[in-house]
Parts: structure tokens; C-alpha cells; sequence
């Protein structure tokens, strides 16, 4: 295909400008108007050129391009901001290692240059959900691996806000038993604080952020870096395709409680920590959702922790 070197204003997605309008006003709308120009400024000062059609992440603008020796890759184009940084040191701590690789940055406008994975193929392709978790665990046992540097947020701070918030969230939800179980996870939560931990997280690691590759099988993509327990970094894969997989066999507890076990058991954790901290995960993301205006709990939230009652 006969790619333009120059990115058309038409070529951006809408849903990608659409959340940087909701996301960050009038900011994100300047930033989504100045993209040809970055753009067109990454372009030239790294050599490169267009292999491909535009496409979008959640917060980014993705061009795969081919380097001066011909080598493909992508340029990663986004809003500077605590994230993008956090994910800059922990691609240059993992340097490749279960990761995608960073071959190139550009500080001021937080532009990335990273290797060539094949973004047709995520992890969600495997149909044996026993296979793909295991892909993953041991791709997480490899991340964890990795002492955290300085420079990024823990997990101490994040469990000390929950803790704070909590009790105000709590008196929003309308049902009794949710308001039971957010408490709960609180508890767990203020039971494990005083020992955070101290890997580097990933924080956002499930099937679609896993790709196929050519240097390895299969690489991480797009880290949330974050400094604490490897408990606290479970819940994403523990509900990857949840809808199709999890619900989809039946019996979702029996789906949960599998996944956490092979989890636990390949990155040698002890499974009672590592309940309480998947628990902080949900508590986490209930806080989120409650700010949000929801005054339920997640059905997927509530059943990963029946799942894990026993654990």
C-alpha cells in the first residue's frame, strides 16, 4: 500500500479525539489539532517512514514506520503527561526483557519510537484459555523479576488514598451487601498497607496487551508502571475475556479461582497476600467507578471476590 509520509487531520479517530475532548477539554483538542505537525516532526528527525494506515490506542496515536535500514516499527504519539513518564522508565528499566522494546524518546513531547510487534495478534487469539494464561503468567513472572526504579509512584500512596476514600464511597452505593463487600476490600487493603512492596508493576497486564513477535513469541505492550506487591497486579488477567471465557464456560468462580492458582503458583506468591491485594485492585476500581456516578458494583468485581473468599 502507497502510504503518505504527511498525517491527514482526517486520518486521526474520531474515538481517539473524542476522548482526549473528554478527557482533557480544551487541552486534549489542541493536542489532537497539532498531531499532523508532531507527527510530521517525529518523521523527520528520526528518519522514518509511513508503513501503514493510522491507528489508535486508548491515549494514543500509533504509525507503523520503517527506519532508515529499512527495519520496521511504530511511532507513538502522545499527550505528555505522570503516566507517559511512569511508562517511559519502565520501558527503559525492562529494556525488552517480556517487553516491547523502546528504541527511541523524545522527552518534550513524550513521543515514543518501539519495535515492530504484530498488532493483528493478541494473546486473546489462543483459544485455550489454560495456554494463554500460562503465556501470560510467565511473562508476568519476568516482569516482576525486575527491581523498580526510582522515579515512579507506589503502591503505598495508592492503598493510603483508598483507604481515605472509602468510607465516603461506601455511603453512595444503595445496596447493603455492596456497601458489605466494599468494606471489606478496605479491610484487606488496611491489613497489607504497612507492607506495599517494592516490583515494578505493569498494572494494566491482560490478553489485548500482549502481542505476537518476531523476537519473541509473545511481548508486552503499553505498561502503567507502578512500584508494589505483584498481588495487586493480578486482576487484569484474571478478567481478560471475561464476557466470552469466564461467563462463557458457566461457572465463573471455577474460571477465577483456576486462573489466580496457576497466577500465584507461577510467580511464587503466597495466595492469601495476593487475595488481599486482588481484593485492593477491585476496591480500586469500584472507587473509580462509584466517582464516576455508579452506584452498584461490578457483577464481575463481586464474583472475583466470591471466587477468592476461600484463597
Amino acid at each position: 500500500m502507497n502510504v503518505p509520509d504527511a498525517l491527514a487531520a482526517d486520518e486521526i479517530p474520531q474515538r481517539l479525539a473524542a476522548s482526549y475532548a473528554t478527557s482533557f477539554g480544551e487541552v486534549g483538542r489542541a493536542w489532537i489539532a497539532q498531531l499532523p505537525s508532531l507527527a510530521a516532526d517525529m518523521l523527520e528527525r528520526w528518519q522514518l517512514r509511513r508503513d501503514g494506515a493510522a491507528w489508535s490506542g486508548q491515549a494514543s496515536l500509533v504509525l507503523p514506520v520503517l527506519r532508515h535500514d529499512g527495519t520496521g516499527a511504530v511511532l507513538k504519539l502522545q499527550l505528555p503527561r505522570e503516566e507517559t513518564a511512569a511508562a517511559l522508565i519502565g520501558l527503559r528499566t525492562w529494556n525488552g526483557e517480556g517487553m516491547v522494546r523502546l528504541l527511541d524518546h523524545d522527552p518534550a513531547s513524550s513521543s515514543m519510537l518501539l519495535e515492530r510487534l504484530d498488532g493483528a495478534r493478541t494473546l486473546t487469539s489462543v483459544d485455550d484459555d489454560d495456554v494463554a494464561m500460562g503465556i501470560l503468567a510467565g511473562l508476568h513472572a519476568r516482569l516482576v523479576a525486575v527491581p523498580a526504579p526510582q522515579g515512579l509512584r507506589g503502591l503505598g500512596d495508592v492503598a493510603a488514598e483508598m483507604l481515605e476514600q472509602a468510607p465516603q464511597a461506601v455511603t453512595r452505593l444503595t445496596d447493603p451487601a455492596d456497601r458489605h463487600l466494599l468494606r471489606g476490600w478496605a479491610s484487606a487493603v488496611a491489613e497489607l498497607a504497612d507492607d506495599p512492596g517494592d516490583r515494578l508493576l505493569h498494572w494494566d497486564l491482560h490478553y489485548d496487551n500482549i502481542l505476537a513477535a518476531q523476537r519473541e513469541p509473545w511481548l508486552a505492550i503499553d505498561p502503567e508502571p507502578l512500584v508494589g506487591d505483584p498481588g495487586f497486579d493480578l486482576w487484569p488477567a484474571l478478567d481478560s475475556r471475561w464476557d466470552d471465557v469466564v461467563v462463557g464456560k458457566g461457572d465463573p468462580l471455577r474460571v477465577v479461582r483456576r486462573r489466580f492458582d496457576l497466577l500465584t503458583e507461577v510467580l511464587g506468591l503466597d495466595r492469601a497476600r495476593a487475595a488481599g491485594w486482588t481484593l485492593g485492585r477491585l476496591l480500586q476500581n469500584a472507587l473509580w467507578d462509584i466517582e464516576d456516578g455508579e452506584v452498584r458494583l461490578a457483577p464481575s468485581a463481586v464474583a472475583v471476590a466470591e471466587a477468592l473468599r476461600d484463597r
